[in-house]
C-alpha cells in the first residue's frame, strides 16, 4: 500500500473513533454530495497550516512529507522557537529566508501559503538584528499619521515580498480599549482607541500588501483590544469590556471588499455567542462573521496550541468544534507548549474518521479548501 493518501485512507477507516472530551457533539451529518475519499483527504489537508522547525530543508523533515504527501494548504514561520526558547527556529537571515521559502514551494510545485505574524514593533518574526529593515508598531507608526503608516507597511511589504513569504496575519485592527491589555495595548499593536482611525490605518496596510501581492488577514475578531489576559496563557473572557464599536473595522474594510481573510480570536465574548471562545463558536463565526458582517473570505483561527484552547479542549475535539464553528484555515503552529511532528498526520486522521462518523459534512470542508483554493488563485498561487 504504497500511496500514502490510500494508506491513511487504511489507517483512518480501521481506527476507533477519536476522543470527543464532554462537548456535545451534532447528530450525523448526511452529505449532499460524496466526494472520492481521496478528494477528501485533499481537502482536508488544504485546510491545515503548520508549524516546523528548520532555517533550512532536508529529506527527513516532516514538513516535506506533509505538503507532498498530506498537501497541506500552508506553513506559518516563526523566529522563536517556545517550546525550547531558543531563537531562529525558521529565520535566521534574508537569504536564509529567502532559500527556504523558494524551497517550501518548490516541493509544493508553487501552491503554499507561507504565512508570518510582521505587524511591526514588538511583534515582528523578521528582526533588525537578524538583517531585515527596522519596523515600528501600529501605534507609533499611527502616531505619525498616514505617511507613517504607509511608509513602513511598504517596507514591511517588500521584505516580505523578497523573501517569498505570501501570507502576513496583519493589520491588527484590534481597538485600544483598554490600553493595559497585556497582548494589544501594552505591546502597542493597535493603531488607536478609536475605531474610524484602526479602519482608516489598517485600509492603507492592506493597500501596500497588495501592491506587493501579499495576502492581509485582519485579526483578532470579534476583539481583544478591551481584554485584561492573554489567550496564550488560558481563557479570556471580554464579555463585560468588549464595545460594539470593536466590530466597525470589520464591517467597514468588508464592505469595501479588500478583506481576504480574517482571524478568529479565542476570547470569549458572550454577547455574540455562548460561552466558547470565538473560534470554537459557530454563534460568531457563522452568524456574526459571515451572516451579518457579509465575509465570504478565508476564515483563520488563531493559532490552537495556544493555552485557551489547549488547557480546556483536546486535540480532536478542537478540531472538530472550529470546523463546525466555520473556520477554513486550521493553524496548528507547533509552537505552544510541545512539538509534535506527526501533527498533521494525526489531525488528518482525526478529520477524516469525524466525516466518516457522520460528526463533520464532507461538503463544509470541500466549501473551506475551496475558499482557500480560490484565495490562491487570486494570488497567482496555482
Amino acid at each position: 500500500m504504497k500511496h500514502p493518501l490510500l494508506t491513511l485512507l487504511f489507517i483512518a477507516l480501521t481506527a476507533t473513533a477519536c476522543g470527543q472530551g464532554n462537548t456535545p457533539v451534532s447528530q450525523p451529518i448526511q452529505p449532499t454530495n460524496t466526494p472520492t475519499d481521496e478528494q477528501l483527504l485533499r481537502d482536508i489537508g488544504e485546510m491545515l497550516l503548520v508549524g516546523f522547525r528548520g532555517t533550512t530543508l532536508n529529506e527527513t523533515s516532516h514538513i516535506i512529507r506533509d505538503i507532498q504527501q498530506y498537501h497541506i494548504g500552508g506553513v506559518i514561520l516563526f523566529e522563536y522557537d517556545a517550546p525550547t526558547g531558543t531563537r531562529h527556529r525558521n529565520i535566521q537571515s534574508p537569504s536564509q529566508l529567502r532559500n527556504l521559502c523558494s524551497d517550501l514551494q518548490k516541493y509544493a510545485g508553487g501552491h503554499l501559503l507561507i504565512g508570518i505574524d510582521q505587524e511591526g514593533g514588538n511583534v515582528a518574526r523578521m528582526r533588525a538584528r537578524d538583517g531585515f529593515p527596522a519596523t515600528k508598531s501600529a501605534q507609533a507608526t499611527a502616531q505619525g499619521g498616514n505617511d507613517s503608516v504607509a511608509r513602513y507597511a511598504a517596507i514591511i511589504a517588500d521584505e516580505l515580498s523578497a523573501a517569498g513569504v505570501n501570507l502576513n496575519f496583519a493589520p491588527c485592527v484590534d481597538v485600544n480599549v483598554n490600553p493595559s491589555c497585556p497582548v494589544i495595548g501594552k505591546l502597542e499593536r493597535s493603531f488607536s482607541a478609536d475605531p474610524v482611525a484602526v479602519t482608516h490605518f489598517a485600509t492603507l496596510w492592506l493597500d501596500q500588501l497588495h501592491k506587493k501581492h501579499i495576502i492581509g488577514c485582519l485579526k483578532h475578531f470579534p476583539g481583544h483590544g478591551s481584554a485584561s489576559g492573554d489567550t496564550h496563557a488560558g481563557l479570556v473572557d471580554v464579555t463585560k469590556t468588549w464595545q460594539e464599536e470593536e466590530l466597525l473595522p470589520y464591517r467597514t474594510l468588508i464592505d469595501k471588499d479588500i478583506v481576504d481573510m480574517v482571524m478568529v480570536a479565542h476570547v470569549i465574548n458572550r454577547n455574540l455567542g455562548n460561552d466558547l471562545p470565538a473560534s470554537l463558536s459557530p454563534s460568531i463565526v457563522k452568524e456574526i462573521l459571515r451572516a451579518q458582517l457579509g465575509f465570504d473570505g478565508v476564515v483563520v483561527t488563531d493559532d490552537l496550541a495556544m493555552g485557551a484552547i489547549t488547557r480546556h479542549y483536546g486535540f480532536e475535539e478542537t478540531l472538530r468544534m472550529a470546523i463546525q464553528a466555520g473556520c477554513d484555515l486550521l493553524c496548528l503552529s507547533n509552537n505552544g507548549g510541545g512539538y509534535d511532528p506527526d501533527v498533521v498526520p494525526h489531525a488528518v486522521q482525526t478529520i477524516f474518521q469525524f466525516v466518516k462518523n457522520g460528526l463533520l459534512s464532507a461538503d463544509d470542508i470541500h466549501a473551506s479548501a475551496e475558499r482557500i483554493r480560490s484565495l490562491k488563485k487570486k494570488y497567482q498561487l496555482y
